[in-house]
């Protein structure tokens, strides 16, 4: 029986030279130039119903660099600016497979700066990192070790908004391996005042971490408005002070929910969550800062890909399943229940946690969903199918 490696990406900070960071400014604005001149090549020649692939979007490239204009595209790696056209041609499969948007042109001030090598353009060696088109090998900040004899496939450079540099590997990791197979199952129910309740009835609060910094931000946020308009150097500190504070919210959000995820997906051999489109959810205008500040859409991301990794099961409940208003004990479904009620009790003289109570409901839709054999999207990008709740909900005797 043959073993398939995940890949898996490492991302780590690095600390580059002056040298080092002018070549890979140079090389974001290159790669960035390209993106733009091949997606409005491709848009000219949509508009008179022509098709445009990616090899003839490689051969523009060549013929862009012969010209005096774009003769700068030489100066840096060819390596990344190839790249960036398979990007593009993605982004048109996912257009033309309607799993998203017509690709937008990148932006020099809100586009992410990003690079990505693949082995003809990097050296790796001994555990030192050496790109094409640079002498030294950059100054990486080992936060922990790469899985042993592991050698990069793909090396992808960025810097944040913040002005920090990052370098992800993407390595074969042999120690990702399917857990031994487990006999429990948790119903996943996410909210704003407990971050997630678990149908053991546990409840893991919300740190809310952007509220904690929200003194600092709207001061930093106050002096970057009142900075003059352009690009002076003012306003280019008081606009990193504000990315900065960004920078230390993500992160920690991130960490927390990185090490949840982890702990439920170790523990648990099923996982029911519910299918709620979180886009559609932030256009409240009342809650969609704390919705944005939980994390749900990332949370949910984090523990499918890790689920398919250790050979767990993730199940997504129909997101009109009336888990709140459902008595867990007797099946009696409630006729209204106001986000104010916290705690109700049923016709059959259960007491119910609302939120426990949704956890208990969403993981008897699920284990139903899983024996019967429905449609379930486990995974978000699986298309079709019936949703899972649809079906009458179980019923359980008094």
């Amino acid at each position: 029986m043959t073993t398939t490696c995940v890949k898996r990406a490492f991302k780590y900070r690095f600390h580059p030279t002056g040298a080092q960071a002018a070549e890979l400014s140079r090389t974001f604005g290159c790669v960035r130039k390209v993106y733009n001149l091949a997606l409005a090549a491709r848009t000219e020649a949509w508009a008179r119903q022509e098709r445009v692939n990616y090899n003839a979007t490689s051969a523009m490239l060549t013929e862009w660099k012969k010209t005096g204009e774009l003769a700068y595209l030489n100066d840096v790696s060819s390596v990344p600016l190839q790249q960036t056209l398979r990007h593009l041609q993605n982004a048109f499969t996912n257009f033309f497979g309607k799993r998203s948007k017509y690709p937008r042109f990148k932006s020099r001030k809100k586009s992410r700066k990003s690079a990505e090598y693949t082995t003809s353009g990097f050296r790796f060696r001994e555990g030192k990192l050496t790109l094409a088109k640079m002498a030294e090998p950059l100054d990486l900040v080992w936060s922990r070790p790469l899985p042993e004899g592991a050698t990069p496939s793909t090396v992808t450079v960025s810097q944040d908004a913040a002005g920090r540099w990052f370098v992800s590997l993407l390595c074969e990791d042999p120690t990702v391996q399917p857990l031994p197979a487990a006999d429990t199952a948790v119903g996943i129910d996410v909210g704003l005042k407990h971050l997630l309740t678990l149908s053991t009835g546990e409840k893991i609060a919300n740190p809310r971490h952007k509220r904690r910094d929200r003194t600092r931000l709207a001061k930093t946020q106050r002096a970057l408005a009142k900075k003059a308009k352009g690009d002076g150097a003012n306003r280019r500190k008081a606009r990193i002070r504000v990315a900065k504070i960004y920078a230390r919210i993500a992160d920690r959000r991130r960490d927390l929910l990185h090490k949840l995820t982890t702990r439920l997906v170790r523990e648990n051999q099923t996982l029911v969550i519910e299918d709620l489109t979180v886009r559609n959810m932030v256009k409240n205008h009342t809650l969609a800062r704390a919705i944005s500040d939980a994390g749900w859409s990332e949370f949910r991301s984090m523990l499918e890909y890790k689920a398919a990794w250790y050979g767990r099961e993730v199940i997504a409940v129909d997101r009109f399943f009336p888990s709140s208003r459902l008595c867990s004990a007797c099946g009696t479904l409630q006729k209204k229940m106001p986000l104010h009620v916290r705690t109700w009790t049923c016709e059959c003289g259960t007491t119910h946690d609302r939120d426990v109570n949704a956890a208990k409901n969403l993981l008897a839709a699920g284990l139903a969903v899983s024996v019967c054999g429905a449609g379930v999207r486990p995974q978000r990008s699986s298309p079709g199918g019936r949703s899972a709740t649809k079906q009458k909900p179980p019923r359980r005797e008094p």
